[in-house]
């Protein structure tokens, strides 16, 4: 098994002792990603680090709470016609861009279009829509040619929600991101401060209203009590858990987990589960172009996994913090089953006989892999290690995690800078049903990187939206789930629970999928 980390003694020692650095800017955090930030559209890119990004800068109609209830964000409200096919939005006052333009109405339209083409629960409503429009500069009207009574859930959802940008940005087609990152949200992106692998700053926007309501989740008064915010890229994981215990850094969105004891010995630092939802690992094959467009060997591939090993490897020995989870469903969301019973015996001998039957001839695997993200690098680590037991032709490239991200994007062969199999992880809610779950869904080239094409899954997606009741809603997901695993559009690594780290002088972090800039202060 693929050895984590070692972790310096010295490092450990300075995280026992109490904080001696003086925080001489008290109106700034400074703030240490789980990566670097590559892309920073959240639209266009989908790397957890960019959605995180894209809460300082944007600001979404809708919200989800934490029990998942979509709530008016932007809107005021709205109002469904009788046959449910015409919902007008209406937007709330005093809303600004950072470049001091009103928010109006089309700039949401447009907005929505853009996103609709992308997300994937987005382009259940795309199909679902005749025409995305403003009546005036306040009221959003969308026509439908079918109702689609989860439109608001649609539009804030926890990950990858319908971001609302100017209209002049929204304009840029759904395939390449945006030039500039002007939003409404509650900070500011500040391009000058901007450095991929070192830093990223946001400075408070002061013409930013929340709302009245506590702060809950995506949901709620979205209040900015910090002046700026300093994103401090430190791959390096003993320097970053350093600067932590000793006060040059406030939070650490995902300390390594072996260091995770010693920052609990500090009295300066508390350690909380970052979201109890918990988050998904899993393999990724590319199965628009060979060897992965056959089923067989994407079955093989399956078959090879034990999910211990990638849970240890990554996270550690307590498993309270991880559990297996043969699914595309995590455990805890309404549809999970073990869909894996079968699938997945990992076992080398029975994937070496699934690997002779399905004809693999030879052709090169390319596995792209951070060396700068412990929550996936092992698992990369781990898969390279039986592809190359089974005798497999792979050419394992380990670089950092913004160029694995723009990589996977590519579609070119791997002689020409494509991909094989890349690997990462995902928040529990953003795999809770089949509108939101990408991994059930096989639209081909317009969804998620490996692209996956079921028309079947397609078909019982939109079943799914128009069952008359939870119990149809339950068969169509499940069945879902069992396609999905069947046909290996990806494969589940196992379930487990990430921890954030940050100065007891913080007060108001949220939990939940991303780590929220608001509502955090220093007391």
């Amino acid at each position: 098994m693929i050895r984590r980390r070692a972790v310096l003694a010295a490092a450990a020692s300075l995280l026992a002792a109490p904080a001696i650095a003086q925080d001489t800017r008290p109106r700034t955090l400074r703030f240490i990603p789980q990566a670097n930030l590559t892309v920073l559209d959240p639209v266009w890119g989908t790397a957890t680090v960019t959605n995180g990004h894209g809460n300082y800068v944007f600001d979404t109609l809708y919200g989800c709470d934490s029990k998942l209830v979509a709530r008016p964000q932007m809107a005021e409200g709205h109002e469904v016609s009788p046959d449910g096919l015409i919902w007008r939005i209406k937007l709330r006052e005093n809303l600004w861009f950072h470049d001091g333009t009103p928010v109006l109405a089309r700039d949401c339209a447009a907005s929505i279009a853009r996103w609709a083409k992308r997300d994937t629960f987005g382009q259940l409503l795309d199909r679902a829509t005749e025409r995305y429009g403003a009546l005036d500069d306040r009221t959003i009207e969308i026509r439908l040619t079918r109702p689609f009574p989860l439109l608001a859930d649609a539009l804030g959802k926890p990950e990858g929600p319908a971001f609302i940008m100017p209209e002049r940005l929204a304009r840029t087609e759904h395939t390449k991101p945006v030039s500039e990152m002007t939003g409404s949200g509650p900070f500011r992106f500040l391009p000058g401060d901007y450095n991929s692998g070192s830093r990223a700053a946001y400075a408070r926007f002061e013409r930013y209203a929340p709302r009245a309501e506590p702060a809950d989740v995506m949901a709620g008064g979205k209040v900015a009590h910090f002046d700026r915010i300093e994103w401090i890229v430190i791959p390096d994981h003993s320097t970053a858990a350093s600067a932590l215990g000793n006060g040059e850094a406030d939070w650490w969105e995902r300390p390594l987990v072996d260091l995770v004891p010693s920052l609990q010995r500090n009295p300066s630092v508390t350690v909380k589960v970052a979201d109890p939802a918990g988050r998904l690992a899993l393999m990724r094959m590319n199965m628009a172009q060979k060897p992965f467009d056959n089923v067989k060997l994407r079955r093989a591939m399956m078959a090879a996994v034990n999910q211990e090993d990638y849970m240890r490897a990554a996270r550690g020995d307590d498993t309270a913090l991880w559990t297996d989870c043969r699914s595309v469903f995590p455990k805890g969301t309404p549809y999970y089953q073990d869909a894996g019973i079968g699938l997945m015996p990992g076992d080398l001998n029975a994937a070496r006989k699934l690997l002779d039957a399905s004809g693999y001839a030879g052709e090169k695997l390319v596995l792209i892999n951070p060396t700068d993200f412990p929550d996936i690098g092992p698992l990369g680590q781990i898969t390279n290690e039986w592809l190359v037991k089974l005798g497999m032709n792979v050419d394992f490239r380990e670089t950092d995690w913004g160029t694995v991200v723009q990589r996977r994007a590519s579609r070119e062969p791997v002689e020409k800078g494509g991909w094989s199999v890349f690997h990462t992880t995902g928040s529990a809610t953003a795999y809770s049903n089949p509108a939101v779950n990408y991994l059930v869904r096989g639209p081909g080239e317009p969804g998620w990187f490996g692209w996956w094409r079921n028309p079947q899954s397609e078909t019982l997606a939109e079943e799914w939206l128009a069952a008359a009741d939870p119990a149809t809603q339950t068969r169509i997901a499940i069945e879902m789930g069992r396609l999905a695993m069947a046909d290996v559009s990806c494969v589940p690594l196992g379930q487990f629970y990430l921890q954030t780290a940050f100065r007891r002088t913080l007060t108001g972090v949220l939990t939940g999928p991303s780590p929220y800039p608001w509502n955090v202060r220093r007391v």
